[in-house]
């Protein structure tokens, strides 16, 4: 099954506090189920830089993020269907994406001069150790077939 790495608290955001938009600098043709890795590296300063962004965005409020010690790292954590992307665009545009996607996007989300990967079907998942890689990758079915039943 196809997943996707990234670092926490931003997985702790799509699963518990209702962001569903994934942003990345690169652009994707994938649509479809995906598993949420959650990468091994964080600093505290990363972790405290992501916890202001929200806080400045107006989408949650720090003192509900679990601390860096407190987010599982190092492996699967959930699992959604990206549905589609939303381009990059000039962070002065004042329309915002939730608008194509009434419901599902919160547009306070989206980094806008990113990709934003819209997200559905959230869930999180036990927690499954296993390594993980850049981009889109694949992890393999014997991996998964006792986890996922």
């Amino acid at each position: 099954m196809r997943a996707l790495s990234g670092r926490q608290p931003w997985w702790w955001a799509i699963l518990h506090a209702g962001k569903r938009v994934e942003n990345r600098r690169w652009n994707t043709h994938y649509r479809g189920s995906i598993l949420l890795h959650a990468a091994k590296g964080c600093t505290k300063r990363e972790w405290a830089e992501a916890v202001e962004w929200m806080r400045l965005a107006g989408v949650v409020d720090p003192a509900s993020v679990p601390r860096i010690g407190e987010l599982p790292r190092g492996g699967v954590v959930g699992r959604a269907r990206i549905v589609d992307v939303c381009p990059p665009r000039d962070p002065a545009d004042e329309l915002g994406y939730d608008e194509g996607y009434p419901g599902l996007v919160d547009g306070r989300w989206h980094m806008r001069e990113q990709y934003g990967f819209v997200l559905a079907d959230v869930e999180p998942l036990p927690f499954l150790a296993c390594d993980g890689q850049l981009g889109i990758f694949e992890l393999p079915d014997s991996a998964l077939d006792a986890w996922l039943t």
